[in-house]
């Protein structure tokens, strides 16, 4: 007869057995935390672990939290510390059992005397496994959470109920702008400019010998993120969604970086709606300053009110704007190719973000996407959760070159046929007073039509 299973605690490391066992659980799939693993060494040193089952149900009451990790639990118990105790659970599905264990540790008394099996234990010879066979790795049931369900659910699609939830969720996206050089300039110990002010102050302290150079460097800042949504008929399923992510972009680029418009018919202006703690109270204050909400389009006029009003004051300079639109315009994509060449000679970066993008067999034919691709540096879907990573990443990233920008988004670059050059050489032509290129005109004096270098 073997003997029964002991653990002597004594001079053991509680600590490194209880983080070695977490890790082998965490591997297994099991949702292992450290807290976990410090309850289990707090538990070790409390309960002494004197047979296997007590060891057993003191990891099992520390580490597992639904019934569906047992098996998984089970597994890794019986690498690690042999073969788990025999246990019987009527709540568990017939193939999450696991096979009894040999019964050959006996009970304690309240006495301190052994009382023999358990009940409902089978007094088996437990056979040695076979090393031939491949261990069998345990499988781990899984369930699909409401948030996987939420990040790949289209947003034209989402109930109010999961609009609410969506916020919460767009809240843990991290908007980051690139960051740019400022030319204010900042104490630095390493800094790459000598700061004479602060040198010669210090200097009189030491008879006037410059003994410590003060040093200073430009201010690195992030870029300022201007984000202008359509909220006219054709964007009406994503405008709410879009205007939650327009209130968690701007809480994470802060709101002294970050401005918000909408746009239909006129352009407004809801960086001061969306600055509230409440996103409910925000996204209806936002709601209400609009008054030409899913009307129609006309993506022109508002880049035009845009650029005279905000853009050339300092706000679109060096900034990262991003525009959430379809593409459809009403009136002339003319105005619309002339307004983003504006807005594209101001700002640093512009990402265009059309949920239309993720259909099947997706063309640029409204007029107005068409008239801005030429000057966009990215075109990305927004038309979910999972579709905004993408949306944050090209926001993050550097501005594309103007070679080949409008064929990277298969647009056909216009064809434009070259212009002479009316003077190709610094040589003047007889019987003409034009300046020569270089800006260097005759001597003076001889200003007379024919004029020529050997006269």
């Amino acid at each position: 007869m073997t003997a029964p299973f002991r653990v002597r605690p004594l001079g053991l490391d509680l600590a490194a057995v209880a983080g070695s066992f977490s890790r082998r659980l965490h591997d297994a799939g099991l949702p292992v935390t450290a807290e976990r693993a410090a309850w289990f060494a707090q538990a070790l040193a409390v309960v002494e672990p004197i047979s296997r089952r007590r060891l057993y149900w003191t990891a099992r009451a520390a580490f597992v939290s639904d019934r569906m990790q047992v098996p998984a639990f089970d597994s890794v118990f019986a690498s690690v510390f042999g073969s788990a105790p025999p246990r019987e659970d009527p709540t568990l599905p017939d193939d999450a059992r696991t096979e009894p264990a040999p019964a050959d540790e006996p009970r304690r008394g309240t006495d301190g005397t052994d009382e023999g099996p358990p009940s409902g234990d089978i007094p088996t010879r437990a056979s040695a496994p076979d090393p031939a066979e491949p261990p069998r790795d345990a499988p781990v049931p899984t369930l699909a959470s409401d948030e996987e369900v939420l990040r790949a659910k289209r947003f034209d699609a989402l109930s109010p109920d999961e609009l609410a939830r969506m916020y919460r969720l767009m809240t843990r996206l991290r908007v980051g702008t690139p960051s740019r050089r400022t030319r204010r300039a900042v104490r630095e110990r390493r800094g790459e400019r000598i700061d004479m002010r602060r040198t010669l102050r210090g200097s009189l302290r030491t008879a006037g010998d410059p003994i410590r150079l003060a040093r200073r460097r430009r201010r690195v800042v992030p870029r300022r993120l201007v984000m202008l949504c359509d909220i006219s008929g054709s964007m009406e399923p994503y405008a709410r969604a879009y205007l939650q992510f327009l209130t968690a972009a701007a809480a994470g680029a802060g709101s002294n970086r970050s401005e918000a418009f909408v746009f239909a018919t006129r352009l407004t202006r809801l960086t001061r709606a969306l600055a509230s703690r409440n996103p409910e109270r925000a996204i209806q204050r936002a709601a209400a300053a609009a008054p030409d909400w899913s009307s129609g389009t006309r993506i022109g006029d508002a880049l035009k009110a845009f650029n005279d009003r905000h853009g050339r004051r300092g706000m679109a300079r060096g900034a990262v704007v991003v525009i959430l639109s379809d593409g459809w315009e009403r009136g002339d994509p003319g105005l619309v190719a002339q307004e983003m060449e504006r807005l594209h000679r101001l700002a640093y970066r512009i990402v265009w973000v059309n949920p239309r993008v993720s259909a099947r067999g997706f063309e640029a034919r409204a007029g107005g996407l068409l008239a801005a691709l030429p000057h966009c540096d990215a075109l990305v879907s927004g038309h979910s959760l999972e579709a905004l990573d993408e949306v944050a990443e090209a926001i993050g990233g550097s501005r594309s070159d103007d070679a080949n920008r409008a064929t990277a988004f298969g647009v056909p670059e216009p064809e434009t046929e070259p212009e002479e050059e009316p003077w190709p050489s610094a040589t003047p032509v007889p019987g003409s007073s034009v300046a020569m290129p270089s800006g260097y005109g005759p001597s003076r004096g001889r200003t007379t039509p024919g004029w020529s270098l050997g006269s």
